[in-house]
């Protein structure tokens, strides 16, 4: 009599909630290519000194090595040659006070924050002054001889600052307040709920400009602070609701039982599993910050030179219409980017919320 040993069936691990989210988030075309978009201005923004500008990404001064270009992130970095004579003409006198010098050049050679003289570049004319796109100046310039395409490279770096670190100031308040107030609950869910009702009557753009007002010399990260300190209570008040309900949960309940402690049951059962319905309000966030920056950019209360702006490029083209690459480029900038992030947020909602989820589909 033959004996068969059963062969033990191996089920498929089921892929976990975020790599599920993943998976819906990536079938929707619209919201990939948005995401694609945002990595494309991400990488233009952290290597806009290479696309465009007229500091050397490297040069050999003096037998020594330099990175003249990270000056365009702050203008510290370049202190090296602050007191050099050929601080902002790099071409015309590394050769002349060191023939045995070199450097490498950025793609475009044109600067943000000056127009670029005659001869500076070697047979290189002066930028002319409202001059439509061309060979030498890609996107036009402005009335001043700024150069459009180096203003509007730049300027993402300021767009994409402005509402990464503002929302993550926001994220970081409102996930706090939002946890504590929904985990404890009592007088404190009291207070801090109270305090949310209040900050959430107080105009940004309002406060941002009496602050301008008041500081002496306000910067792009005054900003960031006023925007992330008043737009962190829709996510405190999502972060609430997700703790109160998953609270009552029984796993929740047995780690009590277990013996585990208020910052294990937060940290590790609770904050991972409300975080994926904050991360679109968190998207959204970072589309109403950049409005918020060009708008005021645009009013004239926007980032202080040298720092670029798409608002700021908005603004000069109000006066002259018959410019008009002063209002598409910067224009289109602002709506390709605030439009991905949107669609950004709405494919992580249908991703994320198992009420949208038998929707499936691309868009």
């Amino acid at each position: 009599m033959n004996i068969t040993t059963p062969v033990p069936v191996v089920l498929p691990k089921s892929p976990g909630f975020w790599k599920e989210s993943w998976q819906r988030f990536r079938r929707r075309r619209l919201a990939m290519l948005a995401f694609w978009f945002v990595i494309f201005l991400a990488v233009v923004a952290i290597l806009s000194p290479a696309i465009v500008g007229t500091k050397p990404l490297i040069c050999r001064y003096q037998g020594k090595l330099y990175f003249p270009c990270l000056g365009y992130f702050s203008p510290r970095w370049e202190a090296a040659f602050s007191g050099s004579p050929f601080f902002k003409r790099y071409p015309l006198v590394l050769k002349e006070t060191d023939p045995n010098s070199w450097a490498i050049w950025p793609l475009n050679y044109n600067d943000p924050s000056r127009p670029v003289a005659a001869d500076e570049w070697p047979d290189r004319p002066a930028n002319p002054q409202s001059s439509p796109p061309s060979r030498q100046n890609w996107f036009g310039t402005d009335s001043r001889g700024f150069d459009v395409f180096a203003q509007m490279v730049h300027g993402t770096r300021t767009a994409l600052l402005v509402g990464v670190v503002s929302m993550g100031i926001a994220s970081a308040i409102g996930i706090t307040f939002g946890a504590i107030a929904g985990y404890y609950g009592g007088w404190i869910d009291i207070v801090l709920s109270r305090t949310i009702e209040v900050v959430m009557c107080v105009p940004t753009l309002i406060l941002i400009l009496a602050l301008m007002a008041v500081i002496d010399t306000p910067t792009t990260w005054h900003m960031m602070a006023v925007i992330g300190a008043t737009g962190w209570t829709g996510i405190a008040r999502l972060v609430r609701g997700e703790f109160l309900k998953l609270k009552a949960m029984d796993y929740v309940s047995a780690a009590r039982v277990l013996g585990a402690s208020s910052p294990r049951i937060i940290f590790r059962y609770l904050l991972p599993n409300s975080l994926a319905p904050v991360l679109v309000p968190i998207t959204f966030g970072i589309a109403a910050a950049i409005l918020i920056e060009t708008s005021l950019s645009y009013i004239g209360f926007g980032a202080p030179p040298p720092n670029s702006s798409w608002g700021k490029l908005l603004q000069l083209g109000q006066t002259n219409y018959q410019n008009w690459w002063l209002i598409l480029f910067p224009g289109l900038g602002i709506f390709l980017t605030v439009l991905s992030y949107n669609l950004i947020g709405e494919g992580l909602q249908e991703a994320t919320d198992p009420r949208l989820r038998e929707g499936g589909g691309g868009h």
